[in-house]
């Protein structure tokens, strides 16, 4: 007892991919239980992972909030969904997101950011911006749509998976009652 219960807290403690793999684990679990229709449900994820990778940080949610009202498709898997670009993978969300639209759009160049913070330096990135802002925008949309379709077919079946589950744990204790009713009604009527 006491001995297993210290000997997981040493683990979760110094192996941090331990407490993140259960994080995420509840997380998925917590996804699955969402209300609604799978359907529904997938189409809000692949919408927020959609908005998540465009460059739009702090603003993310609310627009996948948004346009999962207008749509009515679930709004709390679009929330989710965003979280694709959180602190942790921003850096590598957006550097590839750039990546792939520099080279998609033909930008000149790529952007390297400066060495020191100078007036001049800060004015040449001022005036790059709108390349950069563009190759995020592009780059964002041709890898949000596949990860978009890939998030939608996964949740959809996940989902699926799981209600249909609950549904026939529900049907098979209901059934186990109506059994149990029948077997008293007969054990009145011999008694009776």
């Amino acid at each position: 007892g006491r001995r297993r219960f210290d000997c997981i807290g040493f683990m979760y403690k110094f192996f941090p991919i331990l407490r993140a793999t259960t994080f995420l684990q509840k997380t998925y679990e917590r996804f699955l239980k969402i209300r609604g229709s799978p359907r529904e449900i997938a189409l809000g994820l692949a919408l927020g992972l959609f908005v998540g990778m465009t460059p739009f940080m702090g603003f993310q949610m609310a627009i996948a909030v948004f346009f999962a009202a207008i749509f009515k498709w679930n709004k709390i898997s679009s929330a989710v969904g965003v979280w694709v670009s959180n602190p942790l993978t921003a850096p590598f969300v957006y550097s590839a997101t750039y990546i792939v639209g520099a080279k998609v759009s033909g930008s000149a160049r790529p952007f390297t950011p400066p060495s020191e913070l100078g007036l001049s330096n800060i004015l040449n990135l001022l005036q790059k911006t709108p390349e950069i802002f563009w190759s995020l925008i592009v780059g964002g949309v041709v890898l949000g749509l596949p990860l978009a379709v890939f998030g939608y077919y996964f949740a959809y079946q996940s989902v699926l998976k799981y209600q249909q589950g609950l549904r026939a744990k529900i049907a098979e204790k209901i059934e186990k009652r109506a059994l149990k009713q029948r077997a008293r009604k007969k054990r009145k009527k011999r008694k009776n």
